[in-house]
């Protein structure tokens, strides 16, 4: 949890044109996956601490790497950007909706099932977005569009993952995953980076950026990520479900606490309050399910959730 709040400052005071005023979201987050890539690399073949998972092979990566590190790169490009227009806060209470997301997505490529109880929850998680973001005082819809389309991008993210990796049997390890992601998500981010954001990095004289700053704010997250997936391999599914929740909420009351320009309002957090609940029950019949699961099929071993929490790693 201090890593994920970490990362958020940093996040926010690089981008902020009153801190460090670095308002190129596509080439921070582009130096943030070289910087991951170049790590892994040095951790796995060079130093050799860490172990790559073998198994991968180019059709797998082609079919399946790929795919899923284009929608990482959407995800990171379009939920950053987002901090441009809107508050840490207010991002963390859009990023509610993410099961609602996934389980439209879901239902699309038939992994998931409707149901009455899901429409209900759904509705629920909708609504109370919907109350929180009336309640904004300061409300950019070009910052909603962003984060949308971040949600959206994650969305599609574990739905490729749950389809092109766990139905074919490959199981990563954390630094493998990042490994094999972080290189293909730098590349997706490298065109579009050169058309939307050089020439403009040229003209202002931004490649004078002190080099520490940035060095840290990309180990942030290339430690937030780990850590992520991390949790993910060694602790429960309730486990992550609760812990998600109570670092969403903890996220978004110390923001606003830290950012003079972040103003919540009773509205936003009893829209926040009706959302969570919606998680919160969306969270519980997902684990009943898969307790069932593991009940018919007489298997100890334990599966990792599709939608963790309402947020996701960046």
């Amino acid at each position: 949890m201090l890593i994920y709040f970490q990362f958020f400052i940093k996040m926010q005071w690089v981008l902020s044109s009153k801190e460090i005023n670095f308002p190129y979201p596509l080439g921070l987050t582009l130096l943030h996956m070289v910087f991951s890539s170049v790590l892994c690399f040095m951790l796995t073949k060079v130093l050799k601490i860490m172990k790559v998972e073998e198994g991968m092979t180019l059709q797998i990566y082609i079919s399946s790497v790929i795919p899923i590190g284009a929608m990482f790169a959407m995800t990171l490009w379009l939920g950053n950007t987002a901090y441009l227009y809107i508050s840490v806060a207010f991002a963390q209470m859009l990023k509610a909706i993410m099961p609602v997301a996934v389980f439209i997505l879901g239902v699309a490529a038939g992994l998931e099932m409707m149901s009455c109880r899901m429409l209900m929850i759904m509705s629920v998680i909708s609504f109370g977005v919907l109350v929180a973001s009336y309640g904004e005082v300061n409300i950019s819809w070009v910052g909603v569009f962003y984060q949308m389309g971040g949600v959206v991008g994650e969305a599609l993210r574990l739905i490729f993952m749950e389809i092109l990796l766990k139905r074919k049997g490959l199981k990563l390890n954390p630094i493998s995953v990042m490994y094999y992601v972080s290189p293909c998500s730098a590349i997706c981010l490298l065109i579009p980076w050169i058309f939307l954001e050089k020439s403009k990095m040229d003209a202002q004289g931004t490649w004078n950026f002190k080099p520490l700053v940035l060095s840290l704010n990309s180990l942030c997250t290339f430690a937030l990520n780990l850590s992520v997936f991390l949790v993910i391999s060694h602790t429960s599914a309730l486990t992550i479900r609760v812990a998600g929740v109570v670092k969403d909420w903890v996220v978004v009351l110390l923001s606003a606490i830290l950012f003079a320009d972040t103003k919540l309002t009773l509205i936003n957090l009893f829209g926040y309050a009706i959302a969570i609940v919606g998680v919160a029950a969306y969270n519980n019949l997902k684990l009943k399910k898969e307790a069932s699961r593991v009940v018919s099929t007489d298997e100890p071993a334990q599966s990792i959730p599709l939608v963790s929490s309402p947020t996701s790693n960046k």
